[in-house]
């Protein structure tokens, strides 16, 4: 996934509501508040004065002409964009990342199915053939040199896919969850049971059904991020 235009750098001042975060760009210092697509708490990635980087749409219907992108923590940069990680996935499973989830006929996105939700991704795999249900999920919290951890806050709704995802199976389907971990600096991922303690056990619930689960890794820079390594799930 390539940035249809170059970033914009600044200095993060804060945070705030969950999706706004105000920024002082290095070039002019002007303030500026920026959307954060980001619905975690992003824990250990909104310190004051951490280097960011913006995107600028320029759609005049627009409200905040700025999204933030990615943001520099642990010496790495780090995509904390939650928009992007379905597009990444779909890429590196038409590259053939995940072997597993390899030979589909059809890939289709957002496409509703169990109780009043929707597949990131189905893939299809020609008639006879089970379609596969992926669910992406955002990774970018470490708090242990080179482990990836999610979530980093508590997700009721993740618990809910999981058990989905799960029904899914016994219907007949293939599930798989995959965790896109937006950091270059993670080569194993775990689950934060100290976090969301449900989601873990609704994680073991749902991998005993039947649910696979895979993890990819990225490498982020401020042209492009790019989904090109497994990193190992640890259960």
């Amino acid at each position: 996934m390539r940035f249809p235009s170059p970033l914009v750098s600044g200095r993060l001042v804060k945070r705030y509501k969950r999706f706004l975060a105000d920024v002082i760009l290095d070039e002019g210092g002007e303030a500026v508040t920026a959307h954060c697509a980001n619905p975690g708490s992003m824990l250990g990635l909104k310190g004051e004065g951490s280097r960011v980087w913006l995107s600028r749409s320029d759609n005049p219907a627009r409200k905040l002409k700025f999204s933030w992108e990615i943001v520099e923590a642990d010496g790495a940069l780090v995509g904390i964009n939650t928009a992007h990680p379905n597009g990444l996935v779909e890429e590196a499973l038409r590259a053939g990342l995940v072997p597993e989830l390899a030979g589909f006929t059809g890939l289709r996105r957002e496409v509703k199915y169990g109780k009043n939700s929707r597949i990131d991704i189905l893939l299809e795999q020609g008639e006879g053939v089970p379609p596969v249900y992926v669910e992406v999920k955002n990774v970018h919290l470490m708090r242990e040199a080179g482990l990836a951890e999610f979530p980093d806050s508590v997700t009721a709704r993740g618990a809910k896919h999981l058990v989905e995802m799960g029904d899914m199976v016994e219907q007949g389907a293939r599930a798989a969850m995959v965790y896109l971990v937006q950091r270059p600096d993670c080569d194993r991922l775990s689950f934060c049971r100290d976090i969301d303690p449900a989601y873990a056990a609704a994680f073991e619930t749902a991998r005993a059904r039947g649910v696979e689960a895979y993890a990819i890794g990225c490498r982020v820079t401020c042209e492009e991020i790019v989904a090109e390594r497994a990193v190992r799930l640890l259960a």
